[in-house]
């Protein structure tokens, strides 16, 4: 077949490395969405913070919504539906119209 790429061999060294990296990663992603649950910050400074971070950047839209208070898998799958916010998009690929959208929807109940 013809456009196959092989996937590179990784020494121990390196997949340690991408272990380590992968695990500080989900970590950062972890405190970031308890800061958003515990209200320590925003929606928007949410926001404004992954824009700004490679691996907030990551961040699942739907995850980020649920970790705010009194929104749930329902009202977080709503809000992305009426904004259409695709169910797995990440922070980093979000449009300025539904960045916009989302601010939108949590500054005027704040």
């Amino acid at each position: 077949m013809e456009g196959l790429v092989s996937i590179p061999t990784l020494s121990p060294e390196q997949l340690s490395a991408a272990r380590e990296a992968a695990t500080r990663a989900r970590r950062v992603r972890a405190d970031f969405k308890a800061k958003v649950r515990s209200g320590n910050i925003t929606l928007s400074e949410a926001l404004d913070k992954a824009t700004n971070d490679e691996i907030l950047a990551h961040v699942k839209v739907v995850d980020l919504l649920k970790a705010l208070p009194r929104v749930g898998d329902k009202r977080a799958a709503e809000i992305m539906e009426r904004l259409e916010i695709a169910p797995n998009r990440r922070i980093r690929g979000l449009g300025h119209h539904q960045i916009a959208g989302l601010r939108a929807e949590f500054d005027q109940r704040s």
